[in-house]
C-alpha cells in the first residue's frame, strides 16, 4: 500500500518537532446529535495500516456516542518549531472489545500493552463526564497489562482531506489532499 502524499509531510513536521512533547497532542472534533462540534485535545498514538491516525479513547466518553451517529470527523494539529498546521478531515471508525476482525484487535491489544500503567487505570475509574464520584473511587488497582479492559477503545481517523499550512514564506504556502474514488490523491496547491 502506498502513503499518501501528504503523510511525508507530517511525519516529516512530528520528526522536526520531536524534542515538544506536546507536539503529539492535536485536537479531534465531532458532531454531536444537535449537530453543533465537539472539540477536544487527544494523543496521537502512530499510524496503523498506512494513512490512519490511531488514538485512543474510553468507551464511555461522549465522542464514541457521537461518533456512532455521524463519523465525520476533523484532527487540527500544529507544530510550533517549523509553524505548520495540518487539519485532517475524515471517518472515524471504533474498535472496541467487541470488534470481529482480528488485526485490529490485535492492533488493540498492542497499544493497551504500550501505555502507561497510570493510563491504563484511567479506564477503571468512574464513567467520563458522569457526577463527581467520591475520591475513593479513582484508587483502583493497576489492571492487567496485557488484557485490555473493555473501556478500552482504539480509535482510526481514516483521513479524505488532508489542508496543510506552512506559516513560514512570504506569502505562506497552503497545499490541499483530497483522496479520490479510486484511493489516489489529488494534490492542489492553495492561497494561505
Amino acid at each position: 500500500m502506498d502513503l499518501a502524499p501528504w503523510r511525508t509531510h507530517l511525519a516529516g513536521a512530528l520528526h522536526r518537532n520531536r524534542s515538544l512533547i506536546y507536539a503529539r497532542y492535536l485536537q479531534l472534533a465531532t458532531v454531536r446529535s444537535d449537530g453543533t462540534p465537539a472539540n477536544r485535545t487527544v494523543v496521537f498514538r502512530g499510524f496503523a495500516e498506512g494513512d490512519r491516525l490511531q488514538i485512543i479513547s474510553d468507551r464511555r466518553s461522549a465522542k464514541i456516542q457521537e461518533m456512532s451517529e455521524n463519523h465525520h470527523a476533523e484532527a487540527c494539529w500544529y507544530f510550533p518549531k517549523t509553524r505548520e498546521q495540518f487539519r485532517l478531515g475524515g471517518h472515524l471508525q471504533a474498535v472496541s472489545e467487541a470488534g470481529e476482525d482480528e488485526a485490529l484487535q490485535q492492533l488493540r491489544s498492542h497499544l493497551w500493552q504500550t501505555i502507561s500503567e497510570n493510563a491504563r487505570c484511567g479506564f477503571a475509574w468512574p464513567e467520563p463526564g458522569g457526577d463527581r464520584a467520591p475520591l475513593e473511587a479513582f484508587q483502583v488497582s493497576p489492571p492487567n497489562p496485557h488484557t485490555p479492559l473493555e473501556t478500552f477503545t482504539l480509535l482510526l481517523l481514516e483521513p479524505i482531506r488532508v489542508d496543510w499550512l506552512k506559516l513560514r514564506g512570504d506569502p505562506q504556502n497552503r497545499y490541499l489532499y483530497q483522496r479520490q474514488e479510486n484511493g489516489h490523491w489529488s494534490q492542489r496547491e492553495l492561497n494561505p
